[in-house]
């Protein structure tokens, strides 16, 4: 395994670009971990708290899950601090496997990914009030606010104030945030989209506790979506399977189901 991707590595990946978009986007960043052999199987883990990525191939043979599943073991990740991403077929072997070891491992996540190349017309949303706005650097503390909100509820990526800061000011810098303002002014909702080739990634789809069931989430992805796909750019995300309100929501705006997998640890 080389600890180094080059474009052999984007290539394999189209196979499951939907599933493991944020793999192909992460490994051109400085990571903590990254190795690959540029065929059959990438880990890749940027930092804490983020999560591992582990792909395989499709019909991984048991000899490629064992290596990587002692790989993962080698470098800390079966520790219970580390949420691992791979592919069921993986994820089933690593938890087969770990039980030998007198160890745990389980599911965290169920996690689809979809995309939407034909939105829905606009006449097919939920009328709300209010409208969007584009994030700048005069927003830094409200994006700030959003992302320390975000994570804590969803007990995902955790870090401090000044980690959140740091990543809504790299939001802001992208200049794909976008937030809905109410017709009080308040800003109530939250969405983004991070570009790789010619895919834009939504994410931050979120609505603060009391300004819920409003319809303001679904109004405001379902604009920037548009936003991304009259821009030239596929959108997709990924949702949690297990969330039947949300995929719900994505499928009535257009987005189609192209794959899955999921977090264990």
């Amino acid at each position: 395994m080389d600890n180094f991707v080059d474009e052999r590595d984007f290539k394999i990946l189209k196979a499951d670009k939907y599933t493991f978009f944020i793999l192909s986007r992460i490994m051109t960043r400085d990571c903590e971990l990254l190795l690959s052999d540029h065929s059959r199987m990438i880990i890749c883990y940027s930092s804490s708290p983020f999560p591992v990525w582990i792909w395989t191939v499709d019909g991984a043979t048991e000899e490629e899950m064992e290596n990587a599943y002692k790989l993962a073991d080698q470098h800390g990740f079966l520790d219970g601090n580390h949420g691992i991403n791979m592919k069921y077929e993986l994820a089933e072997y690593f938890m087969k496997r770990a039980a030998c070891d007198g160890k745990k491992l389980s599911i965290l996540k169920n996690m689809f990914a979809y995309d939407c190349l034909n939105p829905v017309a606009l006449e097919k949303i939920t009328p709300t009030d209010g409208e969007i706005y584009h994030c700048t650097e005069k927003d830094l503390e409200i994006l700030t606010d959003f992302k320390e909100v975000f994570h804590t509820e969803l007990q995902l990526d955790l870090t401090d104030r000044e980690g959140y800061r740091k990543s809504a000011k790299a939001l802001i810098e992208d200049g794909h945030t976008y937030l809905w303002k109410n017709a009080e002014g308040n800003f109530v909702a939250s969405c983004d989209f991070r570009v790789n080739g010619n895919m834009a990634s939504l994410g931050l789809v979120f609505t603060r506790k009391d300004f819920r069931r409003k319809h303001y989430a679904e109004n405001l992805v379902y604009q920037v979506t548009k936003i991304a796909a009259d821009s030239g750019y596929i959108p997709m995300l990924y949702t949690d399977a297990d969330y039947a309100a949300s995929n719900a929501c994505y499928v009535k705006l257009g987005y189609v189901l192209q794959g899955k997998l999921c977090t264990i640890g």
